[in-house]
């Protein structure tokens, strides 16, 4: 649990950091519950794009509409399915705008996707960004993937995904992550 609030804590300051450097577009990819678009004051003059599988965006539009009444104007849900549809062709359909600086918030995903799938993400992010733009994401070690490295909490992911279908695909071998980016 430390680390998911240490996660979530650098990444609500990074944008903090962003905001008051002038963003212009936040993207979050794999949006799930994140509520940083309903959080943040500062984003009411920000365009968010809140991207994710359909069902469970729209299971989030209907708590959304329960607790707040209407959707925020500033956020644009983008719904798509990874299986048939492109983050290039279903963001740019939802008005993004790849000249202005934007920050790409991806937070608990990558480990579920191919690698193939992180690549054409941050290919995506580095070909249509404005200039300023970052990303900011969380990824696991390799050897906590493949359980060479036991973690409790690990496990127990790994437990409950056996059950969701969804497994851990992707990890960076430690200390590699700048020869990776």
């Amino acid at each position: 649990m430390g680390f998911l609030v240490a996660r979530d804590r650098y990444i609500d300051d990074y944008l903090q950091s962003c905001l008051d450097d002038g963003l212009e577009q936040l993207v979050i990819l794999g949006a799930g519950y994140d509520s940083r678009a309903y959080r943040f004051d500062q984003l009411d003059s920000c365009q968010v794009f809140e991207i994710d599988h359909p069902a469970t965006q729209r299971v989030k539009i209907e708590k959304l509409e329960k607790i707040l009444g209407n959707l925020p104007d500033h956020v644009v849900y983008v719904p798509i399915d990874f299986e048939q549809e492109t983050l290039e062709t279903r963001l740019f359909e939802s008005g993004y705008d790849e000249q202005k600086k934007t920050l790409f918030i991806w937070q608990g995903v990558t480990q579920y996707l191919t690698s193939e799938a992180v690549d054409s993400t941050l290919a995506f992010v580095a070909h249509h960004s404005g200039l300023g733009s970052s990303i900011v994401f969380d990824y696991m070690y390799t050897s906590l993937l493949d359980g060479s490295i036991k973690r409790g909490e690990v496990s127990g992911m790994r437990r409950y995904r056996r059950i969701t279908g969804e497994g851990f695909n992707f990890g960076i071998p430690e200390g590699t992550i700048e020869a990776f980016l």
